[in-house]
């Protein structure tokens, strides 16, 4: 499909900086299965879900991967070497990340690396697109609590341009219910979610199952194609486990339904599920892309944040909702003030019958 097809104009203003404070507090834009549009609030999600639906929540937890430092001088150059700014992306061994640099031109295979006050690494490779793989003097639980302590929370290009990272987003860019580390952005559909909030969607009967996926930093990268079939995913490592699986078959066949909470879960549930729509276990990488056309095999409902123009996730509800029904949708948000983005408000999708 043509790209062009999924661009729209948003109103900078529009791009929320700072989350909605308590996070159940933010807006959601419900989308019904047939196409027709209602306000609400993300603390009013129990009363559009049943007993016996199920709630799929993805449980990654977003490491804070921006690495700011130099590159080590050359041997026989003088002086310090340039200032680097490195964005892991994703784990391939307990020594090394693959990562974006910035400014990648700067260096080569072999160069050494201090970044913040106590980290040293090394670059193995230099790939296309800023990419680069590295690999770290520490090891393993040594090197989280470095990086730990090293780097920032890798908040959205949106966001981080017009402000530096602070304590705050420490906390607020990650959810209540964040567990396993991996993520180099959050999954943004869960930061909605209160304890409060899920123990009333409890009461009303509704369970909560728990996939994961770690969010890599391509998922920041626009669609540069033109056309959807020139794009190619980069791959993330997912997780969904048997005793899940079961779960979710389980709650289908009594009549409940999927609701994913986020396009990372969604994305999760796709991959793990055949072609007669049952799930079974699955863990290792995916690299689904979801554009107009799809077959969906798995949730009947979507929550998820607005998304920008030209990416892959507004193609994605896109084809859960219908392209001119989320062109209608977004239209809407725009003129009703809805705020954009990682830290913005939400909507719920019905996917049509």
């Amino acid at each position: 499909m043509d790209v062009s097809l999924f661009d729209f104009e948003l109103p900078d203003e529009r791009i929320a900086l700072r989350p909605a404070s308590p996070r159940d507090s933010a807006r959601m834009l419900v989308v019904h299965a047939d196409g027709s549009l209602e306000h609400a609030h993300v603390r009013d999600l129990p009363a559009f879900l049943k007993s016996g639906d199920a709630l799929v929540v993805n449980d990654t937890r977003v490491i804070p991967a921006r690495l700011a430092g130099r590159r080590a001088p050359r041997p026989g150059v003088a002086g310090d070497g340039p200032k680097i700014e490195v964005m892991l992306h994703k784990r391939v061994a307990p020594d090394r990340f693959l990562a974006f640099a910035r400014p990648a031109r700067k260096l080569g295979e072999g160069d050494r690396l201090h970044l913040g006050k106590t980290l040293q690494a090394t670059v193995m490779r230099r790939g296309d697109g800023g990419e680069i793989a590295v690999e770290f003097a520490l090891s393993g639980a040594a090197l989280d609590q470095a990086i730990a302590r090293e780097g920032e929370m890798p908040l959205p290009p949106y966001i981080a341009g017009k402000r530096r990272p602070d304590a705050k987003d420490r906390s607020d860019y990650q959810t209540t219910y964040a567990k396993r580390e991996g993520s180099v952005a959050a999954p943004t559909a869960g930061l909605h979610f209160t304890p409060e909030l899920f123990a009333r969607l409890t009461d009303a009967g509704v369970t909560r199952e728990t996939v994961t996926l770690h969010v890599g930093a391509g998922t920041f990268l626009p669609v540069s194609a033109s056309d959807t079939t020139g794009h190619r995913m980069h791959s993330e490592w997912a997780s969904l486990d048997g005793k899940t699986a079961a779960r979710l078959n389980e709650a289908r066949a009594k009549g409940g339904r999927i609701a994913a909470v986020g396009t990372t879960s969604l994305r999760t549930l796709e991959s793990a599920a055949d072609d007669a729509g049952r799930i079974h276990a699955f863990e290792g990488e995916t690299d689904i892309f979801i554009t107009p056309g799809y077959r969906f095999r798995t949730a009947q409902l979507l929550l998820t944040n607005f998304h920008l123009p030209r990416s892959t996730l507004f193609m994605l509800v896109c084809a859960f909702s219908g392209l001119e029904t989320m062109k209608r949708a977004y239209a809407e948000a725009i003129a009703k003030d809805y705020r954009f983005y990682s830290y913005g408000d939400a909507c719920l999708l019905f996917r049509p019958r």
